[in-house]
This record gives structure tokens, C-alpha cells and sequence, in this order.
């Protein structure tokens, strides 16, 4: 490949552009271009110079190719192949005993949601598949139900925040993307470190960053989970797709998806098996969870009722 640097421009920097996973690829190495050269060339033990030589082109090549997404269909699921770069997750492999449900509590598209894992300065926090969903301002289904899968086989990011330990090692994350949690006639905002209200709209409904969300969009709980009643629905094909993705996740890593979030809807109600646990019952029980039942602080997945007919029909 032919040696780039700042100030270069044409076909070979739009391949770096998107082998680095950034947003914009206009084909110009400017200094934005410059800055993740030298990220990805620091966090892979390359000389930190900004200039694409032969080592840092051969390290690209090696580990992730995001100019090639390509799909692979296996049992009628198709799964898009658009990996994170060789810093961004961590290899492995683990063997692989818990699956943990996630929402992103952002936008529709899965490629913007691993690209922005791939750029931001967090380290490696991402999930193996993200799946897309309905925009939440104009029900724009473009990337409803598409899975991408960011992370090789094996390998693993920290998706559930609750230290090194086995059950984050061994466990597989999917994301769907989702805004979570709606307020109506406004949303909360820190100001000067206080939380205050910041009055809309009466009669609309705001994401917890003040995006009106198209009320084609919004479902309403039977009664309040962790404080709020209002949610981005799920869409039917987002939910449709997710039912196929935990069946192949869990016949490829020999996960039983009954054990878990499924089991304690029985045994506790359908709402109440997606609250707080005893992080040891998680570990002594691996299975299907929710991120909400490892951490108070989130409310992915909640319990709209066709995710827990879907959950119960495993």
C-alpha cells in the first residue's frame, strides 16, 4: 500500500479512513485523520508519527477490515461483519456461559454505534453484535433489524461494568439500538451540577437529551419501571431479529437461554425479573440476562411486553 501522510488525498486515504472506523471519509488526510493514525499507532505498539507506512498498513490488513462489510447467512440470520479495530475489544477467546441483553440509549443505525466505540476514548467497552433499530424522530426503518458483529469470534469488550470478572469475560453482549427511557412535557438536564427540569412541549414526548421522539414511537408500561413509564418502543422487527440472534448465540456458545431472565419471571413476575440482583446469583447461575440486572443505574432492556412474550417463548 503506498506510504500517507498529512496533507495526502485520494482513494488510499478513504481506505485508511474507513479501516480507522471514522465517520467522515472524504478521501483528505487532514488532522482528524492524523489523530486516529496516531491512536490506533499508540494503542498497537507502533512508532506514534502519524505516518502510514508498511507496520501500520500490515496491522490494519491484519486485524480489521472495515472497508469490506460482508454478511454470512447461517439458519436464515444474516449478520454484517464490521469489526473494531485490534485496540478497541479485547482477543480471547473465552468460553462463553452468559448473554446480557443491552440498548444502546441512542440512534437507529448499528455501523454509526461501533464506529463511534471504535473512536471514542472510553477503551474497549462495545459488545459483540449491535442491532438496528427505528429512528426515533421519523420512524426511518432503514437499519431496523440489521445485525452487525463487531468483535471476532472469541473475543469480548467490558459491556457491563462491573469489574474484571467471569461473568464480564465470559459473556456475550448484544446492543440494540434503542434511546431507552422518555419523559413527557420535557426532560431532565444538569445545570451547574444540579439536575433540573427543562420544560417542552406538553403533550410530546423527549429522550433523556431533549430529542422530541415521534409519538408513533413511544410506548407507554402498564406501570412504571425504575422511575419512568414511557420507552422507545422496540420495533416488531427489531424484536423478530433479536429472537433469531439469541437462538444462534446461544446454539454457537452452548448457552441455555431458558436459564436466567426466563426463570425468574416465573418465579418472580414478568417486571420483576428485570430488576436488581445479587451479583453472586448471576455468577453461581449462568444464562440469558438484562444489563439492568447486574447495574441499578440502567434500564436496558426494560420490560415491554412483547420482549417478555419473546422471552418466554424460548
Amino acid at each position: 500500500m503506498t506510504i500517507l501522510k498529512k496533507g495526502d488525498s485520494g482513494d488510499s486515504v478513504k481506505k485508511l479512513q474507513t479501516l480507522l472506523g471514522l465517520e467522515l471519509i472524504d478521501g483528505i488526510f487532514g488532522k482528524d485523520t492524523e489523530k486516529f493514525v496516531k491512536k490506533y499507532q499508540f494503542e498497537n505498539n507502533l512508532v506514534v508519527d502519524g505516518i502510514v507506512g508498511s507496520k501500520t498498513w500490515d496491522a490494519l490488513l491484519s486485524t480489521t477490515d472495515l472497508s469490506e462489510t460482508y454478511s454470512y447467512e447461517t439458519e436464515d440470520i444474516d449478520i454484517k461483519n464490521h469489526f473494531l479495530s485490534a485496540g478497541e475489544y479485547l482477543k480471547g477467546p473465552t468460553k462463553k456461559r452468559w448473554l446480557f441483553l443491552h440498548h444502546t440509549a441512542g440512534w437507529n443505525n448499528p455501523y454509526k454505534t461501533v464506529n463511534n466505540w471504535n473512536n471514542d476514548t472510553r477503551g474497549r467497552v462495545a459488545t459483540e453484535f449491535c442491532l438496528g433499530g427505528q429512528k426515533i424522530t421519523d420512524n426511518d426503518s432503514e437499519y431496523d433489524g440489521v445485525i452487525v458483529k463487531c468483535i471476532p469470534d472469541g473475543g469480548y469488550g467490558w459491556h457491563l461494568g462491573i469489574g474484571n470478572n467471569a461473568v464480564h469475560r465470559e459473556s456475550v453482549g448484544i446492543e440494540c439500538n434503542n434511546f431507552g427511557q422518555l419523559t413527557k412535557g420535557g426532560y431532565n438536564k444538569i445545570v451547574n451540577g444540579k439536575k433540573t427540569w427543562i420544560s417542552k412541549d406538553k403533550d410530546e414526548f423527549y429522550t433523556y437529551v431533549g430529542t422530541k421522539a415521534n409519538k408513533s414511537q413511544v410506548i407507554q408500561l402498564e406501570k412504571e419501571f425504575r422511575g419512568f413509564q414511557y420507552f422507545h418502543n422496540y420495533s416488531d422487527k427489531q424484536l423478530e431479529v433479536l429472537f433469531d440472534l439469541i437462538l444462534f448465540i446461544c446454539k454457537r456458545d452452548n448457552i441455555d437461554p431458558r436459564k436466567g431472565l426466563v426463570e425468574l419471571m416465573k418465579q418472580k413476575g414478568d417486571f420483576e425479573a428485570f430488576d436488581f440482583l445479587d451479583r453472586n446469583y448471576v455468577a453461581k447461575n449462568p444464562g440469558l440476562y438484562c444489563h439492568t440486572n447486574v447495574v441499578y443505574g440502567k434500564w436496558d432492556m426494560y420490560p415491554h411486553p412483547k420482549l417478555i412474550d419473546l422471552l418466554k417463548s424460548l
